[in-house]
């Protein structure tokens, strides 16, 4: 669960949003906007890490033109990575989702979510249609791979989980990453946040069940990048696995079930 301040508002939310979270344990990232749009107070920052959360960067000043010119991106991308040292983030999300990968080799976050798997309802179309974390160059994408609280309740005017959940359920079938993103600016709204409780009580019905990984954004990086270091020994006639934190690892073996393909685990 990913969560964008945008606004003052939504900065002033947050104690509230992570309260929320929280009561369904669940754990969040927030990404702030370090110029132009408010303050950040050093408490602020010490509230999210200490209760747990995550803090990561939103864009420079959420104007949409990061990604606009080669020469004004790279003068702003010395500034996120001024950014990214102070508070000593890891991740990355720019605003609106725009987005060039072929750019990022300037940024000095440890993985980017600006790259929608979908981006029919996104201003920048297309997206990596993909429900996995995957690299560029060094940089992890973590994709967002659910529809935005935005999109939903002002484009769809759905104040409803029926599309959440046909997401959900194509996502779990792949063994995919389930991202979200809920900002708190919208939130606020008793309307909205009704509709996301219900989310977080669905979650958390899925995840008891089917003992699915809650991650922050951070756990995933760390655990794509270990697994990238790892590699499948045969021994006779099994498999193991061998490489930095193996022990977090266990082989799975795909299994054809009629017109469907499932997992065991070794």
């Amino acid at each position: 669960m990913t969560h964008d301040v945008e606004t003052a508002a939504g900065r002033d939310f947050t104690s509230a949003l992570m309260d929320l979270d929280d009561s369904f344990g669940f754990k969040s990232s927030f990404q702030v906007v370090p110029e132009d749009r408010y303050e950040i107070p050093g408490e602020y920052v010490q509230e999210i890490r200490g209760r747990g959360f995550e803090l990561n960067i939103h864009d420079l000043n959420h104007d949409g033109l990061l990604f606009r010119e080669r020469e004004e991106f790279l003068r702003r991308a010395v500034k996120i990575n001024e950014y990214i040292r102070k508070y000593q983030a890891r991740g990355f999300r720019s605003g609106a989702m725009y987005r060039n990968q072929d750019w990022y080799d300037a940024c000095e976050f440890s993985y980017d979510m600006s790259v929608p798997n979908v981006g029919h309802l996104e201003p920048q179309r297309g997206g990596c249609c993909t429900v996995m974390p995957y690299f560029i160059g060094k940089v992890l994408e973590v994709p967002l791979t659910t529809t935005q609280d935005y999109s939903l309740f002002h484009i769809l005017k759905d104040f409803s989980l029926d599309l959440w959940k046909r997401q959900l359920a194509l996502i779990r079938e792949k063994h995919g990453l389930m991202s979200f993103t809920a900002h708190p600016d919208y939130l606020i709204k008793l309307q909205a946040r009704t509709v996301y409780v219900s989310l977080l009580h669905y979650l958390r019905q899925m995840v008891s069940k089917e003992k699915i990984w809650v991650a922050l954004p951070g756990d995933v990086d760390r655990w794509w990048r270990a697994r990238s270091r790892m590699r499948l020994v045969s021994q006779g006639n099994a498999w193991t696995v061998e490489g930095p934190e193996k022990e977090r690892a266990r082989v799975a073996y795909a299994v054809r079930d009629d017109d469907r393909l499932r997992y065991e685990l070794a």
